[in-house]
């Protein structure tokens, strides 16, 4: 007798080799963010070009047009990347720590570090500003979107220490992420720009200043660390 063979078993597709094709596209689409975030870093969101980013990752053109599509999203797809690592050294590692000033600190801590690694390479954050800050736009968007979720973090880490009772009641949290912020963009210009030897230290002890004048008691000054 005659076996007649299910349809479905022989029109079925390989989904093992599908699987292994996308796994190996994400790969490639990956390592191509990662050459175009080195470009980034050194010439700016606007010095990736399809062309230059194919040259450094060794493909062609189309080859990296067919994995964005346009040279507007592999620049948002730089952003997010950038956005992610920035997460991942930054904000993430500072949830191991109680709520309250500690975590603040760390918050500020692990941004300074950052801040002195890319003072060599560069800051996209900071770049990107200069770049987009008035060409309304997806790119702009993506930018906006990363540091407002930043600031964000920042201003919840200030409320929470003030909850817990070690920065004063009277703490204006919006007023004390825009001086870390502003000690972060001061330090990345008088280091990078103006080669000030010295500008880490100034932003760290500014850091502390802005903890003293809204300490609650003197939580702030029995926490902070001794030099």
């Amino acid at each position: 007798m005659r076996h007649l063979s299910s349809p479905l078993a022989t029109d079925a597709p390989d989904l093992s080799r599908y699987s292994r094709a996308m796994q190996k596209g994400q790969q490639t689409k990956a390592a191509i963010v990662d050459v175009a975030m080195g470009l980034a870093t050194q010439m700016g969101l606007e010095g990736l070009t399809i062309g230059a980013v194919a040259e450094m990752a060794g493909m062609s053109k189309s080859g990296v047009f067919a994995h964005f599509g346009s040279r507007e999203e592999l620049q948002i797809s730089v952003i997010r990347e950038y956005h992610h690592r920035f997460e991942q050294e930054v904000f993430y590692p500072v949830l191991l720590q109680p709520r309250g000033l500690a975590r603040l600190r760390a918050l500020f801590a692990n941004w300074m570090q950052r801040t002195s690694a890319e003072i060599d390479s560069g800051c996209i954050y900071i770049s990107g500003a200069v770049e987009f800050d008035d060409r309304p736009g997806p790119v702009r968007d993506a930018l906006v979107s990363s540091v407002q979720s930043w600031m964000n973090a920042l201003d919840r880490a200030v409320r929470m220490a003030v909850a817990q009772g070690e920065l004063s009641p009277d703490t204006d949290p919006a007023q004390v992420c825009f001086e870390i912020h502003g000690l972060i963009l001061a330090s990345h210009y008088e280091a990078r720009f103006l080669k000030t030897n010295n500008a880490l230290a100034q932003a760290q002890r500014s850091f502390e200043q802005i903890l003293l004048r809204n300490a609650a008691g003197q939580a702030a000054v029995t926490t902070a660390p001794s030099n």
